[in-house]
C-alpha cells in the first residue's frame, strides 16, 4: 500500500479495532499495522499478552496509535475492560496469532485480557497465524485452526509461505505481511450489501502487440485505474478478477489476478469470465491495432534501410466481443480516453458498446490519464445522467465510480423506457 493511500477513508474511518498481539517474533511487524490503520483513520485499541511485551514495548505501539495500551484484564472505570473493548470493536485482529493463541482460543479460555475479549465480542474475528513450519503442521494446531474457524466463526489470514525466524528455514508458518494485513482488515469491515457476494470482472493496463520477438507495439497505461477498482470492488465484498495487461503493479490483495500480453490474451481472459459476471469494468487501455504479421526473428535495421513499413490490423474490440456474454442484469462501466472533445466522444462510445456507466478522461491533462496516481472524470451514464468530478486520487475516483454503480445493483437497472436522449 503507498503513502498516498494512508489517509483516513472508508471502510477503516471512524471504526474501532481491537489489535491482539501475541509473543511471537512476528511481533514487531504489527507495529506498521498499528500505525497504517490509525493513519487510515480507525481507532486502533492494542491489546499485547505478557509474552508480547518481550518482543515489542508498549511504547511502541502507543507512539504510532497514539493511545495507551491494554495488558491488564482489572478496571475500575465503568464496565469490566474486556466487556468495553469487546462491545466497542468493529473488528479483532490478533497478529501474531501464536499456537498458544490459536489452543486457548479454541478452548475458550479467559486467562488473560486477550481471551476474555475474545469470548465477549460479537465482532468479526481475524487470526493470523505465524509459527515455526512444522508446528504449523502439527495436527493439534490445525485442529484448533478449524475449530476457531469452523465452530467459532474466526476468519484465518494466512499463514505465507516463505523465510522464517533466523535458524529455521522456509515454509508455510510465514505471518501475512502488515500491508496485506491492513487490506484483509479493510475487507472485513467494508463488506456491505450490494456488493457481498457479486462477481466483479474487470480489465487494466495496456496490451503488447508484438512487431517481432523484442519489440511491440502499446502505450502507456500503468493499469493504476482498473486496479484501483479491483481493489474497491474487493473491499466492498464482490468476488473480483482482474485480466491486466503488463502492469508493475503487485496483484491487489483477495483479488484473482489474471495476467496477459496481448488483446487477443486479454480477450480470450475476459470473454468466458463475463458469463457470471453482476459488473464488468472495461478499464484496459487495448491497443488498437497489431502487426499484421509479426517476424519471427528481430526486425533489423540494416536489412530494412532507412524506413520501415509495417502493415497493421484491428485488434479485438473487447468490450464488443463479450457483451453478447454478459448477463442482461450485469452493469457494463468503460472508459474513454481522449484528447479531444471528450464528452461527445465519449457519449458516442458509451451508446456503441452497450455500456450503462462511462467514465471519460482528459489525456494529456496535468494530474489526469496515464502515468499519474489521479484522474479527472466526467461520468455520463445510459439515462442522460452526467457528472464532473474533480482531480482525485485513482482509489478515489473508484469509490465514486463504484457508488453509482451499486446503485444499480441495489436497486436494478433503470428502465430503457427512462433513457435520456
Amino acid at each position: 500500500m503507498g503513502a498516498r493511500a494512508l489517509a483516513p477513508r472508508r471502510p477503516w474511518e471512524d471504526t474501532t479495532i481491537v489489535l491482539g498481539v501475541t509473543g511471537g517474533i512476528a511481533a514487531y511487524k504489527v507495529v506498521q499495522v498499528a500505525r497504517d490503520l490509525t493513519r487510515l483513520g480507525a481507532r486502533v485499541e492494542v491489546v499485547p499478552t505478557d509474552a508480547a511485551a518481550r518482543f515489542v514495548g508498549p511504547l511502541s505501539f502507543e507512539g504510532v496509535t497514539g493511545r495507551p495500551v491494554h495488558q491488564s484484564p482489572w478496571s475500575a472505570r465503568g464496565a469490566a475492560l474486556h466487556v468495553r473493548l469487546a462491545r466497542e470493536a468493529d473488528l479483532v485482529l490478533v497478529a501474531p496469532a501464536t499456537a498458544d493463541l490459536l489452543a486457548r482460543a479454541a478452548q475458550g479460555r479467559a486467562d488473560d485480557l486477550l481471551t476474555t475479549v475474545l469470548l465477549a465480542t460479537s465482532a468479526p474475528v481475524l487470526l493470523a497465524p505465524a509459527m515455526n513450519h512444522r508446528m504449523w503442521a502439527h495436527p493439534q494446531v490445525r485442529a484448533n485452526a478449524r475449530h476457531c474457524t469452523e465452530v467459532l466463526g474466526h476468519h484465518l489470514v494466512g499463514p505465507d509461505a516463505g523465510p522464517l525466524a533466523v535458524g529455521e528455514g522456509e515454509g508455510a508458518g510465514r505471518m501475512v505481511e502488515p500491508q496485506d494485513l491492513v487490506e484483509w482488515t479493510g475487507a472485513y469491515l467494508g463488506r456491505t450489501e450490494p456488493w457481498a457476494g457479486r462477481r466483479v470482472i474487470v480489465t487494466a493496463g495496456p496490451t503488447r502487440e508484438p512487431l517481432d520477438p523484442i519489440r511491440f507495439v502499446s502505450n502507456r497505461s500503468s493499469g493504476r485505474m482498473g486496479f484501483a477498482i479491483a481493489r474497491e470492488a474487493w473491499l466492498r465484498g464482490a468476488e473480483v478478477t482482474l485480466v491486466t495487461g503488463p502492469s508493475t503493479l503487485p496483484d491487489p490483495v483477495g483479488v484473482e489476478t489474471v495476467r496477459v500480453g496481448s488483446a487477443q490474451e486479454m480477450l480470450e481472459a475476459t470473454r468466458p469470465r463475463v458469463a457470471t459476471a453482476d459488473v464488468v469494468v472495461y478499464a484496459a487501455a487495448v491497443s488498437d491495432y497489431r502487426s499484421a504479421s509479426p517476424a519471427d526473428q528481430k526486425i533489423r535495421k540494416s536489412d530494412q534501410g532507412a524506413r520501415l513499413k509495417l502493415e497493421m490490423e484491428e485488434t479485438p474490440d473487447i468490450a464488443r466481443e463479450t457483451a453478447a456474454a454478459r448477463p442482461s442484469s450485469a452493469v457494463a462501466v468503460g472508459f474513454a480516453l481522449e484528447t479531444r472533445e471528450l464528452e461527445e466522444r465519449a457519449g458516442e462510445k458509451l451508446k456503441e458498446k452497450g455500456f450503462h456507466l462511462i467514465a471519460a478522461n482528459p489525456a494529456g491533462e496535468e494530474g489526469a490519464g496515464f502515468e499519474v496516481a489521479t484522474n479527472r472524470v466526467l461520468l455520463l451514464d445510459r439515462w442522460g445522467g452526467r457528472e464532473e468530478l474533480p482531480t482525485l486520487p485513482k482509489d478515489q475516483v473508484a469509490v465514486r465510480l463504484l457508488d453509482r454503480v451499486g446503485t444499480w445493483l441495489a436497486e436494478g437497472l433503470p428502465d430503457t423506457a427512462e433513457m435520456g436522449s
